[in-house]
């Protein structure tokens, strides 16, 4: 099959499953630039800028792009500690975009987060058992001391550590065991979804391997989503089913994640890919493209593909003409002139 126009958008393609958890459309989220005493608006910055995409029930989805791309303003935006501009955030039925806050809050319990840096979010002066409890007593989930210390004891060891770790506080840990922590406090209402804003980006190479294994294991056992962010194409490509790749608040290319590390169809794919100087991707014959200069200001992109000033293989039309989505196969979408012209298959 060649590439043709997507008839919907990138939250069409297939879910690993089937059955969708979430499913985000044209979600955009513009900061406005203000001036002067009376603090005018005379300017938006455009961190997110239409992106859709779905994730199904016990499925990962990775989403990549370089620092600023916009990756974490969506993760935000999915669990509504942030706002959007425009789009919709459909999570199990209901639209998170338009949802009061009375509404929210029962949902909060479904959808949970894990930072970056574990030490910078667990409170300092609170035990672990008091950290982890903290999600529990918030949703009326456990609330008398025996209640609270059973159940911190039992997510405690769902992630290979001790119950009498409660009694400490977070400077008695390393970060990878802090990471569990973070992990296990997330668990502690249940979710359907976790959120992982680069959990993994700050530890050593070994102790990632552990905690994307501990994961992988948590989704098989809690039937869990993941919306996976992170810089590392490595990394996202060992834990992901699909990645979408992000630039400048736009979404430029989606598919299952082998698929999309061993046959990228975009050109900045192709260059974040030709960065981490993969060997397995040096062997498959492609030439590695370099991403030429710095990105762009989000509160002015260019015109056209947002992408041209840096791309090695730009042509005039990319400098005036936005490209359309298109959809090559059943289950990759690119956003390229390329594509569009060339019709590449995806077994090319």
């Amino acid at each position: 099959m060649t590439a043709t126009e997507a008839r919907h958008d990138a939250a069409d393609l297939p879910t690993k499953k089937g059955e969708t958890l979430v499913r985000v459309e044209h979600l955009v989220k513009h900061f406005p630039i203000t001036k002067g005493f009376f603090r005018r608006t005379v300017g938006q910055v455009r961190a997110v800028d239409g992106v859709s995409f779905s994730i199904g029930r016990g499925e990962t989805v990775g989403l990549v792009g370089e620092s600023g791309s916009g990756k974490s303003t969506v993760a935000r935006m999915v669990t509504r500690l942030m706002k959007p501009t425009s789009g919709t955030i459909d999570f199990d039925g209901q639209d998170l975009a338009t949802i009061s806050n009375s509404d929210l809050r029962p949902l909060r319990r479904k959808m949970q987060m894990v930072f970056q840096d574990p030490f910078s979010s667990i409170n300092p002066r609170m035990t672990i058992l008091d950290a982890i409890s903290e999600p529990l007593v918030t949703h009326k989930i456990a609330t008398s001391k025996s209640a609270k210390r059973a159940r911190v004891g039992e997510l405690l060891e769902l992630v290979g550590m001790s119950p009498n770790d409660m009694t400490k506080y977070p400077h008695q840990f390393s970060g990878g065991q802090a990471q569990r922590i973070g992990i296990a406090r997330a668990l502690a209402t249940n979710p359907d979804l976790i959120v992982c804003d680069e959990a993994v980006s700050s530890l050593d190479v070994s102790v990632q391997a552990q905690v994307l294994n501990l994961l992988r294991r948590l989704q098989r056992e809690l039937n869990l989503s993941y919306l996976f962010i992170g810089h590392d194409l490595n990394v996202v490509r060992y834990i992901s089913d699909r990645v979408f790749v992000m630039y400048m608040g736009e979404l430029v290319e989606a598919g299952p994640a082998d698929e999309l590390m061993s046959k990228p169809l975009h050109p900045y794919t192709e260059a974040l890919i030709g960065a981490i100087a993969s060997a397995e991707y040096s062997a498959g014959g492609h030439h590695r493209l370099v991403a030429r200069g710095e990105i762009p200001s989000p509160s002015n992109p260019p015109k056209g593909c947002r992408f041209h000033t840096r791309c090695p293989l730009v042509f005039d039309r990319c400098k005036v003409d936005e490209p359309k989505l298109v959809q090559i196969g059943a289950d990759r979408v690119a956003h390229c002139h390329l594509r569009e012209e060339m019709g590449v298959p995806v077994d090319a």
